[in-house]
């Protein structure tokens, strides 16, 4: 079959590798499928350029699939009306983690013919096998589709547990040399960027996350070392930023992969997501040898009691310990917190901030965001049963405009009182991030002036 897979464009100077879309390329192009990639990123494409384009090509199939997200939502409708208005207008597939919690709610709104849900390397595969032979979709686990108006939602799909079994992403069908421009902490101006998916899943279960998958299921060193080797040796990449939600899954899987790679001599910089819990001295030391620049964190909240409701399995004693080891190991930690949780309040917001005051290192700019209770998060279903919010369609229509906006307030505050809250800390966290860079850049201009400093480069490459 010819299958087009669309990359929406989120309006980035340089996108994120579409790791989920190059996953599903590679089976299907395994499988004998014809599979093409349509850069709407790459491009900038404009929405109706799709329609032209399947106006003036044959496809069997197209597949789009996006993350939850208001403007990821607006996005999905514009491009699924573009192919709903298309004079061949193929099979339409859509999933991701956007669509799979409420599969009902997008197939109305889409109009797609199918939503994968959960993990689609099987699935997609079983799915175009009924589509080309005419078959009925009952028995497809892991899928939603509608039979006349109702729909129906099939059994889900066990997990994958050999992920080694799936295929390298299918690189060679993507404009690498403009996804390996993508820039991450540390990453200097010749290096080559590119994300690695070391594990799926995560073994925590924060009552903010989205993502429907229990349980964490990490690839082999041997695969993960291969991918890398693949990419040093056919795109020239030299940082890998691992993707997965959680690397750090345990100290013995980290020093275990750090190891390896040191046994194998990769040279190459990486960063990865990390849990404070396994911060420990003697394993970010070993991470610092392996190539490790940067650890992303996901902290959340400054407050003890604030941290035991979101079930975040950690207390802030530990994120302190083990922030501090980070930086003494000479790795750049990133600093997520979000404010809105149940048990926030202004009080607990100048924690987070005071926190990143003190430690903060200069490697990125951070701000707080409100949390978002996206649909498939534990945190969503409270918002409903508390009467915040009446259900999906409420949700992306009427509360979540924006991801720097409130969209369920679980605070005793009013809405005017949060926002104007986080307009004070995120103030106060700006003018701390551009004093610094203020500072950096009066220094260096008296080094080269006043010591004829020989190795300044020139105020555009700072």
């Amino acid at each position: 079959m010819r299958i087009l897979l669309v990359v929406y464009d989120n309006d980035s100077y340089i996108h994120w590798f579409p790791q989920g879309l190059a996953y599903i390329a590679a089976v299907l192009r395994r499988e004998g499928h014809d599979v093409q990639i349509y850069n709407q990123d790459v491009n900038h494409y404009p929405d109706k350029h799709l329609t032209h384009f399947l106006d003036n090509n044959d496809f069997d199939v197209v597949g789009f699939s996006f993350i939850a997200g208001y403007y990821q939502y607006r996005k999905a409708l514009r491009i699924s009306d573009s192919v709903n208005r298309a004079k061949k207008r193929p099979f339409y597939i859509i999933g991701g983690h956007g669509p799979a919690p409420e599969p009902e709610f997008f197939l109305n709104k889409t109009h797609a013919d199918v939503i994968v849900i959960g993990e689609g390397e099987i699935t997609i595969l079983e799915l175009l096998n009924a589509v080309s032979q005419k078959r009925s979709f009952d028995g497809i686990k892991g899928i939603a589709y509608k039979d006349g108006d109702r729909v129906v939602v099939n059994e889900r799909r066990p997990l994958i547990e050999d992920i080694d079994s799936i295929p390298f992403p299918a690189f060679d069908l993507f404009s690498m040399e403009y996804y390996r421009l993508l820039r991450m902490p540390h990453a200097s101006n010749s290096d080559f960027v590119m994300p690695v998916l070391s594990g799926r899943g995560c073994t925590f279960e924060c009552t903010f996350c989205y993502r429907m998958d229990k349980g964490f299921r990490p690839r082999s060193n041997e695969s993960i070392i291969e991918e890398i080797k693949l990419l040093k040796r056919d795109f020239g990449i030299t940082y890998i930023a691992f993707s997965d939600e959680l690397l750090m899954s345990s100290e013995e899987r980290v020093k275990s992969l750090c190891e390896d790679f040191l046994r194998e001599k990769l040279n190459i910089k990486w960063d990865c997501n990390g849990r404070l819990n396994y911060a420990k001295p003697d394993t970010l030391q070993l991470m610092k040898r392996a190539g490790c620049v940067f650890i992303n964190y996901g902290i959340e909240a400054m407050d003890d009691q604030v941290l035991r409701n979101m079930h975040k399995s950690l207390t802030t004693k530990q994120i302190v310990k083990g922030i501090e080891a980070t930086l003494e190991a000479g790795i750049s930690p990133g600093y997520n917190i979000i404010f809105g949780n149940i048990g926030d309040s202004r009080q607990t917001l100048e924690k987070g901030v005071e926190f990143l005051l003190k430690y903060d290192d200069g490697a990125q700019m951070r701000t707080i965001r409100p949390v978002t209770p996206y649909p498939g998060a534990p945190l969503y279903y409270q918002a409903i049963e508390k009467g915040l919010l009446k259900g999906c369609e409420d949700f992306y229509e009427n509360k979540h405009i924006n991801s720097d906006l409130v969209s369920i307030n679980f605070t005793a505050m009013t809405d005017e009182e949060f926002h104007q809250s986080l307009s004070d800390a995120n103030t106060r966290l700006l003018t701390n991030y551009f004093n610094k860079k203020l500072t950096s850049m009066v220094s260096q201009t008296e080094k080269l002036y006043l010591e004829k400093d020989a190795t300044f480069r020139g105020y555009r490459h700072n």
